[in-house]
């Protein structure tokens, strides 16, 4: 009697499990959605493969609707600009592999780095400003992440190594913004994120060393 017991007792436990995942998912099935898009579109970015751009223009779209839902305005905002970068990347490293035949490595002129951060901050606190207006949740944090996303896939989109040193720094603190915000499945994403960028930073390391040797 007591194994029987026991047995149905972790039976039931194991059901319950069951039931509480299938309801998670269920309800969160958007964020999945959007957590498979973005990881693989970044793999595929990190190879420097054109068709990334399609892939990352649906996690775009999906997570538009996530962030909106958790009155994340600004990543929502975000988004938007993301889908117009998104396009202009495809159609920048489209006429890269047909003029070149691959999509290669382009380097970051000092110049430009100090203009893209200057943007990036007084974007934080403009759009900072407008988040708490609005009753955006984490509005000055949410903005500057957001700011500095937009810098982050300007480069990407303009094949600049640089992209990947910042992805890692912003994707890092969106983790703790994510589990603060209890979007867990986003936060274990963008943890992932930092190793995809990791990855990536070292992949166009290599292929611009193999492009310009010494």
């Amino acid at each position: 009697m007591g194994k029987r017991e026991a047995s149905a007792r972790g039976g039931g436990a194991m059901t319950q499990v069951v039931a509480h995942l299938e309801a998670y998912l269920i309800a969160n099935w958007l964020e999945l959605a959007g957590f498979i898009a973005t990881a693989l579109g970044i793999w595929l970015t990190a190879r420097r493969l054109l068709a990334c751009w399609p892939v990352v223009l649906a996690a775009d779209v999906l997570y538009l609707v996530v962030f909106f839902h958790a009155r994340l305005y600004s990543d929502a905002l975000l988004q938007i600009f993301f889908v117009a970068f998104t396009l202009y990347g495809w159609w920048h490293w489209w006429r890269g592999v047909r003029e070149e035949g691959e999509v290669r490595v382009a380097p970051l002129a000092m110049s430009s780095l100090l203009i893209a951060v200057g943007a990036g901050a007084l974007g934080s606190v403009l759009l900072g400003l407008l988040m708490s207006r609005v009753g955006a949740a984490l509005p000055h944090l949410d903005a500057a992440l957001a700011s500095y996303s937009l810098v982050g896939s300007w480069w990407q989109a303009r094949k600049h190594i640089a992209s990947w040193w910042l992805w890692i720094v912003v994707d890092l603190v969106y983790v703790g913004e994510y589990a603060y915000k209890d979007l867990w499945l986003t936060a274990v994403l963008y943890a992932l994120l930092v190793v995809l960028a990791i990855v990536g930073l070292r992949d166009w390391r290599r292929a611009a060393a193999a492009a310009n040797p010494a």
